[in-house]
């Protein structure tokens, strides 16, 4: 997400952050690329207008023209207004009502409303310990009912049964009772989509909420259709009292142009971001982390939380002693770094949250690093235990039947031995408490010079 923004942006700032002095000249250049690089990523005009300005009065004021480091200060400038656009601090849920809190999910069709139910619920689930309860009340779409069935399972969320022939109110008051009955803490409404905004949705809407009267009202929009997000946000904020926006499909969206606009339009902050097609794949939206992504500062905190949630902290701590006692790295570790890894949602998904690493992320995108790390997962599933643990004995027909087995060729096999090799002497570096020189190796693997590790451009 932001790749195409991120980089226009960098470029515009590259050349003020480094100048000990600013004056209105240097300035105006930098801010009308700015303004360019907003438009160019769908930012809604409103937004650039305000966002430009607000810039320039800060830049041409005391807290820049005093500052040690003007042209850093200017960076702090553009860094502190986009957080202000897209909303300062993640917005919660609010869930403070005697239970069921009541959840009513609003959008167009297409936007992935649904899928966006089942993360929510899981999301409710594993991080606020929640007991959840979805029903839809989608009578149009027959496959929404028992879409939402099929995921209600997966996330192991209570389903709340409907079908076509019921009232999307009947619908909406009996999960409710139902979830009061079974102790529920949130109820999740899926409701219906249309292919455009019509009266004949809004007026179904509005009633549904009128019944219900839930305690969050929330927006689903597809982040990829840009400039429209923004407009469609506007019309259902117009008919509902939204108290959130949740955007979907981010992951796929470059240039990022409906998160920096929906806030700033509607008024309503984006409480989540759907960043995958994975039932776990929600996150809470924050501006201030976003902001820092987008200007090529990294987001440390969130890959910090991911890591708290997803990683193998027993298989961590099991590699670190082995490499301690002085045991070999061997294929089977290799290949639980290669699943830590995905588990983060890949390389390209780490490096963007590094600092300076937004350039990398987006090589490793383009060389498509997860085919490769499959490819290397599937070869090492294809080896025997005694294989992933010694890779010498391997010979040509044993070879041989390596690359059968996982589709592969002879050139993938030889070129993840030597990824291997290279990272067994790293460990071993660091089994000497080399810091330094586990450091210059990493940065051999790394091709020297910060780029991928070998083969992964071809």
């Amino acid at each position: 997400m932001f790749e195409s923004l991120s980089d226009r942006l960098s470029r515009s700032l590259r050349s003020i952050t480094g100048k000990a002095r600013l004056n209105h000249d240097n300035i105006q250049d930098t801010l009308r690329e700015v303004r360019k690089a907003l438009l160019e990523a769908d930012v809604a005009l409103p937004v650039v207008k305000a966002f430009v300005n607000q810039v320039r009065k800060r830049a041409l004021g005391q807290e820049v023209s005093r500052a040690l480091n003007p042209g850093q200060q200017f960076l702090k400038i553009v860094e502190s207004e986009l957080t202000q656009v897209m909303g300062e601090a993640n917005e919660r849920l609010n869930l403070a009502v005697q239970p069921p809190a009541v959840i009513l999910m609003a959008g167009l069709q297409g936007a992935g409303k649904t899928t966006t139910v089942a993360k929510l619920a899981r999301f409710l689930k594993d991080k606020e310990k929640k007991k959840v309860l979805v029903a839809s009340a989608d009578v149009y779409r027959p496959a929404a009912i028992k879409q939402l069935e099929t995921l209600a399972t997966e996330v192991s969320a209570e389903f709340f049964p409907s079908s076509p022939d019921q009232q999307p109110i009947d619908i909406g008051k009996n999960a409710v009772a139902h979830a009061r009955k079974i102790h529920a803490d949130v109820v999740i409404i899926d409701t219906a989509g249309r292919l455009h905004i019509d009266e004949e949705l809004m007026k179904e809407i509005q009633d549904l909420h009128k019944a219900l009267n839930p305690i969050e009202t929330l927006f689903v929009v597809d982040a990829m259709i840009g400039q429209d997000a923004v407009n469609t946000a506007k019309a259902f904020n117009d008919a509902l009292p939204l108290t959130g926006v949740i955007l979907s499909k981010a992951d796929g969206d470059a240039r990022g142009g409906a998160a920096l606009s929906v806030r700033f339009v509607t008024g309503k902050p984006i409480k989540f971001l759907g960043m995958g097609e994975k039932v776990d794949a929600l996150e809470p939206f924050h501006p201030d982390r976003l902001a820092s992504r987008i200007l090529g500062m990294g987001d440390i905190l969130s890959l910090i939380e991911q890591a708290e949630q997803k990683l193998d902290k027993e298989k961590a701590e099991k590699l670190v002693q082995k490499v301690k006692k002085g045991k070999g790295f061997d294929l089977e570790d290799l290949r639980d770094q290669l699943q830590q890894m995905q588990n983060l949602g890949g390389i390209g998904s780490v490096l963007d949250k590094l600092p300076g690493m937004g350039n990398i992320a987006q090589i490793a995108e383009q060389a498509d690093v997860t085919k490769q790390f499959k490819r290397m997962e599937a070869l090492i599933n294809s080896m025997t235990p005694a294989e992933r643990r010694d890779p010498e004995i391997l010979n040509g027909s044993r070879k041989r039947r390596i690359v059968q087995g996982a589709g592969a060729d002879i050139q993938d096999l030889n070129r993840l031995l030597k990824q291997h090799k290279q990272m067994g002497k790293m460990m071993k570096k660091l089994k000497g408490g080399g810091m330094s020189k586990m450091m210059r190796g990493l940065s051999g693997m790394m091709g020297g010079g910060g780029g991928l590790p070998p083969g992964f451009g071809r």
